[in-house]
């Protein structure tokens, strides 16, 4: 029989909010999945926008077993350091310029009753996206020729603003990857699935963080400045604080899923 490797993938954790429903949900999470591995998005930890070396750290200590950020994923310099160090499971985005510091992605190695280590990669957007990067597609292949191993286990996260563009990204690493995950938008989809040729996807996991909010900033500041045009300063969002995320299962023989579910905790 196929050994299982269990995963977690959290989506992006907003804020203190976010940080405060990890730390809170996160024992009802393992009790109920049982998950081996848990990734999360930190990218807007530090009050919506960039993650320092502080809040990397909580969240290892939280036992989060490997991080990854997206388009903010230099608004805290001090976090390069990090992102240059092999031993720290942290990447920057794997198709950005190529004079950008850090790692392309991140390697979690076998522990445990896991045989195989699993790798995780990050590519941003080019529909509709703040941050100028190459072509996500070329890169996802440069990193699967360059990963060390003949059917490794994969996880892409697809940093993203547009729906079609994610769907597109599953379809691309279909059969190749373990899952898909959409990131980015803060809005959970309604469609975890497995991809015909075996890869598990879902266009957005959601954030952690507060859903009273428009996408995890204060509602009345942010509809304040879109009906006047005038500056305004988003503080974050407070109320009804939802860890978001997706489970799969995934077969060790294959590196290909078993099983998907969205995770919604409270």
């Amino acid at each position: 029989m196929s050994r299982i490797a269990k995963l977690a993938f959290l989506g992006d954790i907003n804020g203190a909010p976010g940080k405060a429903v990890v730390e809170r949900c996160l024992p009802a999470l393992r009790e109920r999945w049982a998950p081996d591995v848990v990734v999360a998005n930190a990218e807007n930890a530090r009050n919506g926008s960039g993650l320092t070396p502080e809040l990397y750290r909580a969240f290892r200590g939280m036992g989060i077993d490997a991080i990854t950020l997206g388009d903010h994923v230099f608004r805290d310099t001090k976090v390069v350091p990090l992102l240059e160090n092999p031993e720290e499971p942290v990447a920057r985005p794997a198709n950005l310029s190529a004079r950008s510091p850090g790692k392309r992605w991140t390697r979690i190695p076998a522990a445990g009753s896991r045989t195989r280590d699993i790798y995780v990669v990050t590519v941003l957007g080019r529909i509709f996206f703040p941050l100028p990067a190459n072509d996500p597609f070329a890169a996802i292949d440069e990193v699967l020729g360059a990963i060390p191993e003949r059917r490794p286990i994969v996880v892409v996260e697809a940093h993203m603003e547009a729906t079609s563009e994610k769907a597109a990204m599953g379809a691309w690493c279909d059969g190749r990857a373990a899952l898909v995950v959409g990131s980015h938008t803060h809005v959970p989809t309604a469609d975890a699935r497995i991809l015909r040729k075996g890869t598990g996807f879902i266009t957005d996991v959601g954030m952690c963080g507060p859903y009273d909010s428009v996408i995890g900033r204060d509602t009345d500041a942010v509809v304040r400045h879109m009906t006047s045009a005038l500056p305004v300063h988003y503080e974050m969002g407070q109320g009804d604080p939802r860890l978001c995320g997706v489970f799969v299962e995934i077969s060790e023989d294959t590196g290909l899923a078993n099983r998907i579910e969205r995770i919604e905790l409270t």
